[in-house]
């Protein structure tokens, strides 16, 4: 896992949460094929990937009020991400689950930075 491990975080935030999609897409292809582990991979990989792109969005924003909806998006796909990796991680023997832990920190790190934005853009 490249950009997670790493012990600088990324700060230009279309980056990181690039980087959070491709490692969720990297982590997905290691679980053992299950029709649980197909489902919930499917979810995670909408949730994780929508971040990024809601968060995009939000900065292409026509308004004050679009970016704040679209940054609320970003917050929510991030929490939902961290709820599908928990429900992975918790279900599963994975021998990747130090992976597994480092995307829920990471989901739950964004999730703490998109609230802040939220905060701030008040």
């Amino acid at each position: 896992m490249n950009q997670i491990q790493n012990s600088k975080p990324v700060y230009d935030l279309e980056e990181r949460t690039f980087q959070f999609a491709k490692e969720v897409r990297i982590f997905v292809k290691t679980l053992p094929k299950t029709i649980a582990n197909i489902e919930d991979g499917k979810q995670l990989i909408k949730a994780s990937g929508s971040v990024g792109a809601n968060y995009i969005e939000a900065n292409e924003a026509l308004s004050k009020k679009d970016f704040k909806m679209r940054i609320k998006i970003c917050r929510k796909e991030s929490k939902e991400s961290a709820y599908w990796l928990r429900l992975i991680h918790e279900t599963n023997d994975l021998e990747n689950a130090n992976d597994a832990k480092r995307l829920m920190q990471e989901a739950t790190e964004l999730k703490k930075i998109f609230s802040s934005i939220l905060e701030k853009s008040k």
